[in-house]
């Protein structure tokens, strides 16, 4: 019986109409599933992801090329901590907290808002304090800068066209992607 009356409700529901049902209703179980907000970051805080972002930017810092920001390091960070980096999100969590309350403590801004000089001066001073944290945020940060696009990182492959290094050939990449010299 529940068969025939799906068939008979198919005929009047048009399909374009049902399509957008469905492809509503999971957009709608995405959003409830991931915490019911909308935000960019899948681990990291805005906030986070701004101290972070400074951080990067000082450690691959923009000049003729894309520095680590322009890269899309914190992406590739935020990807790979909540995924295979999982064990590392404490780590992160206090650092970049550290980091946003010595900034404040010192010169009552946030990291992010602090000049190119002074956020050197911090860092370097905050360096020995927290040496796990910043050999991991130095590794990423390379990582997502030099790594393949596919992970997160390096937007535009920017770091492999600063130094002529050509585009990776994957198999089936073609397929969705157009070739640089297409």
């Amino acid at each position: 019986m529940p068969v025939r009356l799906l068939v008979t409700n198919r005929a009047k529901t048009p399909r374009r109409k049902f399509l957008g049902l469905v492809a509503t209703a999971a957009a709608s179980a995405a959003t409830i599933s991931c915490g019911g907000s909308r935000r960019p970051w899948r681990f990291l805080s805005t906030d986070e992801a701004l101290t972070l972002s400074a951080i990067s930017e000082r450690i691959i810092p923009t000049d003729q090329d894309a520095g680590a920001a322009a890269a899309g390091v914190v992406a590739y960070i935020d990807r790979q901590l909540n995924g295979p980096y999982r064990r590392f999100r404490k780590t992160y969590r206090e650092g970049l907290l550290a980091i946003d309350n010595a900034s404040a403590a010192r010169f009552s801004r946030r990291f992010a808002e602090l000049t190119a000089e002074q956020a050197d001066q911090l860092l370097n001073e905050l360096e020995g304090t927290k040496p796990r944290f910043f050999q991991l945020v130095v590794a990423h940060t390379m990582q997502g800068y030099y790594g393949d696009p596919r992970h997160g990182g390096n937007t535009d492959a920017v770091s492999w066209r600063m130094l002529g290094v050509p585009t990776v050939p994957i198999r089936g990449r073609w397929k969705y992607e157009k070739p640089p010299w297409a």
